[in-house]
């Protein structure tokens, strides 16, 4: 059974993202465990003035987001049946990161899938506030869906890689199993500035070649570009609709995704993205 956390603020955004995952995952058995969380000073005021005094604030937002998630799990259950799938859901009084941190200790998920809400202005990059930060502070994957993309089976999947991360099976197994269940290829992308592998990175690409020995698979090496140039530009060539990243902290993923500014970054990710934290327990 494979254990997925939805987190959800009721926005067709998120639901996009539900529906993204149950489609993925529609022939394995999987709990999915939709997740809301709230805290008062998000809440509308004025819903406050019109209830009784007895009633707290927590207990009003509280209601609302256990009625929330109710109504989401009958809409899935009743659009999308499958009996491979059961659902859960958690209403939490406290912040999403905070929260996610929590369910990972107690083994509530394996993988989370959230929605993005793209770029706004120089905000944030790329992503949105609430999944940048999952993304930096999560302990296991996180698969982020973009605002309106429609679900289509992973066929080519781009996987970047200087080859510095100590890949290890454990890490790369939730990308093997969306490859290996889709029937799609791996594509693993080093770009080169003219420097021979060291004897570390040809440790990590042998180690990479091995774990991805039983499905299909393509090593490329381009040359001389910006790394986020080099990801836009394969995939428009290959019609890659899902790009994996290992979040290695301070070196290539770091320095792509959350060091460059808007308007340096050469591209505006507009596919399923799989990032993969550098050490999974």
């Amino acid at each position: 059974m494979k254990n997925i956390l939805l987190p959800t603020d009721f926005s067709d955004n998120s639901w996009n993202a539900i529906i993204y995952a149950l489609q993925l995952f529609k022939n394995e058995k999987c709990n999915f465990c939709l997740l809301n969380t709230y805290t008062p000073i998000f809440y509308h005021m004025e819903q406050v003035l019109i209830t009784s005094p007895e009633m707290n604030l927590e207990s009003i937002v509280r209601e609302n987001s256990e009625k929330g998630l109710k109504k989401m799990i009958d809409r899935i259950e009743k659009e999308y049946p499958n009996p491979n799938h059961t659902y859960s859901s958690i209403a939490a009084f406290n912040t999403l990161i905070s929260e996610i941190d929590a369910l990972y200790k107690a083994n509530i998920m394996e993988i989370i899938v959230m929605g993005t809400k793209g770029a706004s202005g120089l905000k944030e990059v790329l992503f949105g506030t609430n999944a940048v930060h999952t993304i930096k502070n999560a302990k296991c994957p996180v698969l982020a869906i973009p605002d309106k993309f429609e679900y289509e089976a992973p066929h080519e999947i781009l996987f970047p890689s200087d080859y510095e991360v100590e890949f290890t099976q454990r890490q790369v197994q939730s990308v093997i199993d969306i490859a290996s269940n889709k029937h799609a290829r791996i594509n693993v992308l080093h770009v080169s500035y003219g420097d021979a592998l060291s004897k570390k990175q040809e440790k990590n690409k042998r180690k990479l070649e091995s774990y991805f020995k039983r499905i299909s698979n393509l090593f490329h090496e381009v040359g001389s570009q910006n790394i986020s140039d080099a990801i836009s530009n394969f995939q428009l060539k290959s019609r890659i609709n899902l790009l994996v990243m290992i979040n290695n902290k301070h070196s290539f993923f770091e320095n792509v995704f959350f060091k460059t500014k808007i308007n340096q970054i050469g591209f505006h990710l507009n596919i399923p993205f799989l990032v993969i934290p550098s050490k999974i327990k």
